[in-house]
């Protein structure tokens, strides 16, 4: 196959990361029946486990506000972008996660017995991929459509065995650590748990409170290779994926009753 040819099959490829052994052809194949169709699978439904539920239900109870985060009325996207001289012939993607599960408790003051705190996790398989209206106002580096083929074939090297491994790592999950500053403009501390492994990060914010809801505002920068990923990299790095990964997010939480 002629080197333009190859590069043509690859530009449908997912820039993801990919693992020792996978070739550029075979990561570029259009999936079997069952998953050809996944670039808007269902989700796996309320991420919220006991424990979490259990933690903000006993802060309910403090002196400060337990705020629920609602996903149909927040956003959070996560920015891949493509790298290698031939990235011309590949895409730059755009992830959603329309469904997951976040709580803050805003303390009524600084001597308040609880800190201020807020948690968040996601299903990495409720994730959706390349919807074209999340593409559509990206500008030219995200012009491109792409097919059910090729959103496919970028599930399955994002997530698949090569990749984040969901099936071995479902869950994302995002934990505050400590928080400085004073609202509007606030610092996070944040532990984030990705692939098995926690880094540390600081995050600044934007947050609004009220009695009634909780505005947060914000973005962050993850490196694949701090949490083990290899990113990925066909004929000799030609074409490729960056390892940073943006994300942003702008979150709506309600008030809970005490």
């Amino acid at each position: 196959m002629a080197l333009p040819t190859v590069l043509l099959a690859l530009a449908g490829c997912a820039l993801a990361p990919a693992g020792p052994g996978t070739a550029g052809p075979a990561a570029v194949a259009e999936p079997p029946p069952s998953t050809a169709a996944a670039s808007t699978p269902p989700g796996p439904g309320s991420l919220a486990t006991p424990s979490l539920q259990e933690r903000y239900a006993a802060l309910r109870a403090g002196d400060g506000q337990v705020y629920q985060i609602e996903p149909a009325q927040s956003q959070l996207r996560i920015y891949a972008f493509r790298a290698g001289s031939a990235r011309q012939f590949g895409h730059n993607h755009v992830l959603s996660a329309p469904q997951f599960t976040g709580y803050a408790f805003v303390a009524r003051s600084p001597a308040a017995a609880q800190p201020s705190r807020f948690d968040l996790e996601f299903a990495l398989d409720a994730l959706l991929l390349d919807l074209p209206e999340h593409r559509s106002n990206l500008g030219e580096a995200f012009a491109s459509v792409l097919t059910p083929a090729q959103i496919a074939a970028t599930r399955e090297n994002m997530l698949g065995r090569f990749g984040l491994q969901a099936a071995q790592y479902p869950v994302v999950r995002i934990r505050s650590l400590q928080l400085q500053g004073e609202t509007p403009k606030l610092v996070a501390q944040l532990a984030i748990t990705l692939h098995g492994q926690e880094r540390q990060m600081q995050v600044p914010l934007q947050v609004q409170t009220s009695a009634q809801s909780l505005q947060v505002q914000g973005s962050l920068v993850l490196l694949q290779t701090d949490f083990g990923i290899k990113p990925y990299s066909v004929l000799g790095g030609l074409l490729a994926v960056q390892d940073a990964v943006l994300v942003e997010f702008k979150l709506q939480g309600t008030a809970l009753p005490p």
